[in-house]
């Protein structure tokens, strides 16, 4: 299956269904591809979150989901019950708030459950999000003249992006997220501390601070980094008389898709970040009253959603390539960042019996590729898996995050259903597959 020995395998590679239950689920929707997310994963994963927190921070943690993760209202609902708010980026998943009704709710600590960070934005988005008593996090100083004059009076609480320029830089992360010079994202420190003062001089009574430096970083220390300098700036903003109510560490966690990396050390991370939140209390004079959010949703979902497609052909030219029925349409990542899937032959599994015999199966070397007209359309390249046939059923690991969210239409390629795997081991639907009227609908 892979070229890793078995004790350099770090990953959990145990899936929630078996090939049984995938085909009678096959049978029954009619077609593959199709998303499935595991509630009870879900779930454990929030719950992770806010022990954590609460055992080794100073203060508790509340988490604001990224709903750009994994839109779908269903999921949303799972998480609220878990008291997360959402972090909304755009109209839509604004609307998403407001359908499962968490409009004008309040986090245990206060805070809106709603929190908008978006950048070049529509007036009628900030109105949507003020509707709704979300808290907006302006992108940039010109967009407070911009909202005064389009929707009015600001509510009692804004926050500030941040963007620290040359101070920060994390190297090979930046190929996500981008140098913070050269990101379009957040505000200079100048421009920071001169939005503060107009948002003062305003009437705004409570102030946050937000920045969003890492993407998917599983090095506890790369956070507490943003922790640290969040801290200090709060430090200085004190000295010009601006009071931080929270800071927001953006999101960030990350997911050990491959096979030879670790999980996110929560209790390690949690700990390290209370003992600097505890000394900046101690000895640099923090308030004890500040509160800490982050935005994470790849954390929570991106392990427990899975990509079921079926192989449909196998060619043979100058390299051995599996032609699935799914396409980067439905699963962008690899060919968007060259990121990395772990793939499973559920079939090949089933016949072996165990993971340890299905590490023993003959393999080949394939390129695991979709059916667009595009030569970027490639799952895997030069990826090690048993020896596959035509019909065999495939599971790409990790999908809850970042996946179906991000498909389109290119080619008339339609979008695939969506099931959850409730904690009662039930299939779901939770979002039908996409049809040639839907793709056509909009046309006049």
């Amino acid at each position: 299956m892979s070229n890793f020995s078995a004790n350099q395998i770090q990953k959990n590679l145990t899936l929630p269904f078996n090939l049984n239950q995938i085909e009678s689920l096959i049978k029954n929707s009619n077609q593959t591809p199709f998303y499935i997310y595991d509630e009870n994963g879900i779930n454990t994963k929030a719950k992770d979150i806010k022990s954590n927190f609460q055992a080794n921070l100073s203060l508790s943690y509340h988490n604001y989901f990224a709903i750009k993760a994994l839109p779908n209202p269903e999921i949303m609902k799972i998480l609220d019950k878990n008291e997360m708010g959402f972090d909304c980026s755009s109209m839509a998943e604004l609307l998403l708030c407001e359908k499962i009704g968490v409009n004008n709710a309040k986090l245990a600590n206060g805070l809106s459950k709603i929190m908008f960070t978006s950048n070049q934005t529509d007036y009628t988005e900030y109105q949507k999000c003020k509707e709704l008593g979300g808290i907006i996090n302006f992108d940039d100083i010109s967009h407070l003249p911009y909202f005064k004059e389009k929707v009015g009076d600001f509510p009692d609480t804004i926050s500030l992006r941040f963007n620290p320029g040359k101070e920060r830089s994390f190297g090979e992360n930046d190929k996500f997220i981008g140098n913070p010079v050269d990101a379009k994202f957040g505000m200079t420190r100048q421009q920071l501390f001169e939005a503060y003062k107009i948002l003062k001089k305003e009437g705004v009574k409570k102030l946050g601070l937000h920045t969003m430096l890492v993407s998917n970083e599983i090095n506890p220390k790369a956070h507490v980094l943003t922790l640290k300098m969040l801290l200090d700036l709060v430090l200085d903003l004190k000295k010009e008389n601006i009071e931080i109510d929270f800071i927001n560490l953006g999101g960030g966690f990350g997911v050990n898709y491959k096979l030879d990396q670790k999980e996110l050390d929560l209790f390690r991370l949690s700990l390290e970040m209370g003992e600097v939140f505890k000394t900046y209390q101690t000895e640099k004079g923090l308030s004890s009253n500040l509160k800490i959010v982050g935005e994470n949703g790849r954390f929570i979902t991106g392990p427990h959603g899975y990509l079921i497609t079926k192989v449909k052909h196998q060619k043979d030219t100058y390299k051995k390539y599996l032609g699935l029925d799914s396409t980067m349409a439905n699963l962008m990542r690899p060919g968007m960042y060259s990121a990395y899937h772990h793939i499973i032959n559920l079939t090949k599994l089933n016949q072996a019996g165990s993971l340890e015999m299905y590490h023993k199966i003959k393999t080949e070397k394939y390129d695991v590729v979709g059916s667009l007209c595009e030569n970027n359309d490639k799952f895997a390249i030069d990826r090690i898996l048993p020896k596959t046939n035509i019909g065999d059923v495939l599971v790409f690991m990790d999908g809850g995050a970042h996946s179906h969210s991000m498909g389109f239409n290119y080619n008339g390629k339609l979008r695939s259903a969506e099931f959850l795997l409730t904690s009662e081991n039930k299939f779901k639907m939770i979002r039908r597959e996409e049809t040639y009227h839907d793709l056509f609908v909009t046309l006049v």
